[in-house]
């Protein structure tokens, strides 16, 4: 019989510059390419297959934690040609696999596409800069970005703390410490506690998932170091609000004031499918002016909105124009530009209105902001 072996699989992935490769049993592995599932012309795998693929790169420590709570993750390098975060776990008593690849090289914010302006914001001296979008919107790699364009231009010391490790970043102009939960240290609220005792300039929060991690980053932010976190939000406005809605309610009133001093900006992300192939990122950008640190603080987050739509001279977008771009330049479908978007309604009617040749270039300011998450 013969065996599927792994590293063939990787050699296709790199080679292909597929972004998942998918191992389940009863079916022949499969790779995502431009955002669709595409099967492998291999054997279905059995059982045994998917024991011994996961065995040759699986570290014993990950073992252990799968046989203990039925999954684990881990990051892990395949030669110098790529990294891979790897998730396994069990399924119908089996095991299954789902290996990400990161790439070797960093994009500038121009391949990305990302706002210009964040060049400057996270050269400031202090404050909160978070990225948001849902898993496999691309955050990791605009961080990987904003923290390379550090290394080139800056001498800083930055310290990420991830979960796991995904981009490697060299020593240039900064020094930088890559610490990973549960290898160099137990959890974010402790590795975010030690940080600050290490003279940082930068330190990038992998995910900020619970008050005390949200908490810590805040002050870390307001006590003159720059601090980029995640969250899995959509939307500038919808993040602002998830946040203080973390702390109990006594809390908030104090969190909104601390909150309002400590962000510099947000950027909110969603990826999509690129005709002909590839993948195109869609961003939203709120930079915090005085104005909006004022909505912030008085609890009126459902005008940031709009604030954003007239806040074009400070380099801020929607989330919503920046799609209706991608749609009106022939770079996305209309299907995947609505099912991305913030207010698909609104933007559908857009389109429509665009398709009969009645352009608007400026949205107009809706009173009616949505509130959902």
């Amino acid at each position: 019989m013969a065996t599927v072996q792994i590293d063939k699989l990787l050699e296709t992935v790199v080679r292909e510059r597929v972004s998942d490769l998918h191992i389940t049993t009863g079916q022949p592995p499969v790779v995502r390419v431009s955002g669709h599932m595409v099967r492998l012309e291999t054997k279905v795998l059995e059982p045994e297959d998917t024991v011994s693929l996961m065995k040759s790169i699986t570290p014993e420590r990950n073992q252990q934690e799968l046989q203990e709570v039925g999954g684990t993750d881990f990051g892990f390098a395949f030669g110098d040609k790529a990294r891979f975060r790897v998730a396994v776990f069990k399924q119908r008593g089996h095991i299954g696999m789902v290996l990400r690849r990161i790439p070797n090289e960093f994009l500038s914010f121009e391949q990305l596409g990302l706002p210009p302006i964040i060049g400057d914001l996270i050269k400031r001296p202090r404050g909160l800069f978070l990225v948001t979008g849902p898993t496999g919107s691309g955050k990791t790699t605009s961080l990987a970005s904003m923290i390379n364009y550090l290394n080139d231009t800056i001498d800083h010391h930055i310290i990420t703390l991830e979960d796991p490790i995904e981009y490697y970043h060299k020593h240039k102009k900064c020094t930088i410490n890559q610490r990973e939960i549960g290898v160099d240290v137990p959890d974010f609220p402790e590795a975010l506690r030690r940080a600050l005792r290490m003279d940082p300039d930068v330190i990038l929060v992998g995910e900020m998932r619970d008050l005390a991690t949200i908490s810590s980053a805040i002050t870390a932010a307001e006590t003159g170091h720059v601090v980029f976190g995640t969250l899995h939000t959509t939307g500038a406005q919808g993040t602002v609000d998830r946040i203080i809605d973390v702390f109990p309610t006594n809390q908030q009133e104090q969190i909104r004031t601390q909150l309002s001093v400590a962000i510099i900006g947000i950027l909110s992300q969603a990826l999509l499918g690129r005709i002909p192939k590839g993948m195109v990122a869609a961003y939203e950008l709120l930079v915090v002016t005085p104005a909006i640190a004022n909505l912030i603080r008085e609890a009126k987050t459902y005008r940031i909105n709009s604030s954003i739509q007239t806040g074009r001279k400070f380099g801020m977008q929607l989330l919503d124009d920046a799609l209706f771009s991608l749609w009106k330049n022939g770079l996305c479908e209309e299907e995947s530009v609505v099912m991305k978007s913030n207010n698909p309604g609104e933007l559908k009617a857009r389109i429509m209105r665009a398709k009969k040749g009645l352009l608007d270039d400026e949205p107009e300011d809706e009173d009616e902001e949505d509130d959902d998450e």
